[in-house]
């Protein structure tokens, strides 16, 4: 790369890096950083765990865009005087140009959460595995998934519990809702919704044959209390359960757990995370809440995508990944024809060459 190439590219990352700073407000995020710190030395910080646990997280937030962004911003200043040095010295166009190459994979990290500027990109989501018809197989296949997913999760510093589960009557499960917080957490893991396809031999077959199963995956946004949108309690049917899976003795013995129907629509929350009903009956109305907004949300893209003439691809029925383990190793998206033969490494949650994938590709 010559001289003249790299000044060109050195001024490209400090406009990239400035169109980034006004887009993820640094700024205000600093200031917002300031201020939860001071309230945190407050005498009395730690009296509301509700109140102490919104601003750690808050914290946190700030932190987690701030600190990429000053890493880059560091990266590009040490790039520029790189550069700056070369005009005197050609042998260290070499040592820049490979400066180049590390610098420009960390602004194309950091520009994707320019991508998630969705209304509730930022923001955590609930999760939804549900095992498709084969048995004991597709509620093992829901397992697997599950456990790829929460890897994942934890790679990405997110925190989730599960808010509901029914496990498999031999195996596996049938199906799981998990809450999950973390930044940006909705805008990266919203891309994953749609049906999973796993082609293996199965373990559960004594003719060792090769079996195929499906798994359909929901997301929506956990969406604040102060959401728009009305409920009337004559449209729901509420049901108490006892609260299946691990859980101790409490779990297994008080039917705490909760299910609500809203009937005109026909969907169906469950909470059974808490042990008092009455909390498990709050956060099973803001899944619904969440839920019902979502789809009027989908309702819109999809007239929109009507009088455009757009296909939209993402929807419940839409198979988006194939996991195939046997005759071969592959897993592939096929909206994106992204693929790696490395599924070891995929079911252990290493899959942002996919979703990252998709973003790239609806933004385009």
């Amino acid at each position: 790369m010559t001289f003249d190439e790299l000044c060109e590219i050195s001024g490209e990352a400090k406009e990239r890096l400035a169109r980034l700073c006004d887009f993820l407000k640094i700024d205000e995020k600093i200031e917002e950083r300031k201020r939860l710190e001071v309230v945190m030395t407050e005498p009395n910080f730690w009296d509301s765990r509700e109140r102490s646990q919104a601003t750690v997280e808050a914290l946190s937030g700030c932190k987690n865009i701030i600190e990429p962004y000053r890493d880059v911003e560091a990266e590009v200043a040490d790039f520029e005087a790189l550069v700056e040095l070369a005009e005197e010295d050609e042998s260290i166009l070499g040592e820049a140009d490979d400066a180049w190459k590390q610098l420009s994979k960390h602004l194309d990290e950091i520009e994707l959460i320019s991508f998630l500027s969705g209304k509730f990109d930022a923001g955590g989501m609930f999760f939804s595995i549900h095992a498709g018809a084969g048995g004991t197989e597709s509620c093992d296949w829901a397992n697997m998934l599950m456990r790829m997913y929460r890897r994942w999760f934890e790679r990405r510093g997110w925190k989730d519990e599960i808010v509901d589960i029914q496990p498999g009557d031999e195996a596996g499960i049938k199906s799981v809702t998990l809450r999950v917080k973390g930044q940006f957490s909705y805008g990266y893991g919203k891309g994953e919704k749609g049906v999973h396809r796993l082609v293996r031999i199965s373990p559960f077959d004594s003719n060792a044959r090769r079996h195929t199963s499906f798994c359909s995956i929901d997301v929506f946004p956990d969406i604040d209390e102060d959401i728009d949108i009305d409920i009337e309690e004559k449209d729901l049917r509420i049901d108490t359960f006892r609260a299946s899976g691990a859980g101790g003795q409490h779990v297994n013995t008080t039917d705490s757990a909760i299910r609500i129907t809203h009937v005109p629509t026909g969907v169906v929350v469950s909470c059974q995370m808490e042990r008092s009903q009455h909390k498990n009956r709050h956060s099973a109305m803001q899944m619904l809440k969440a839920r019902l907004y979502e789809m009027e949300e989908e309702k819109r893209r999809l007239e929109a995508d009507a009088i455009t003439g757009i296909k939209t691809e993402m929807g419940w029925g839409n198979q988006i990944r194939s996991y195939v383990l046997q005759p071969y190793q592959m897993v592939k998206d096929l909206r994106t024809e992204v693929e790696t033969s490395n599924t070891s490494a995929v079911l252990d949650g290493d899959i942002d060459m996919f979703v990252e994938a998709w973003l790239k590709k609806v933004k385009s």
